[in-house]
């Protein structure tokens, strides 16, 4: 399965949308500031998560996200 997500920081006030296989993996990569655009905050949490069956799903839907407004991504996350 693959998953994609999206994590926020409060001390930046921002979001960031990914997708991944390992979530938990993934996470603890952003939070010990493996990736270059999280590294400059420890405080991500999981906002939004959702599930697909292929990589080629989530690639798309992953896309999509990075084109919607922050209003849209908020309305996404409270359902």
């Amino acid at each position: 399965m693959f998953y994609v997500y999206i994590l926020y920081s409060a001390s930046l006030d921002v979001y960031y949308k990914g997708f991944t296989s390992n979530v938990k993996g993934r996470l603890e990569s952003h939070l010990l500031g493996k990736s270059e655009f999280t590294s400059r905050a420890n405080d991500w949490t999981l906002v939004y998560i959702n599930e697909y069956e292929t990589k080629q799903l989530a690639l798309i839907e992953e896309k999509r996200l990075k084109k919607l407004n922050r209003t849209s991504i908020q309305k996404l996350i409270q359902g």
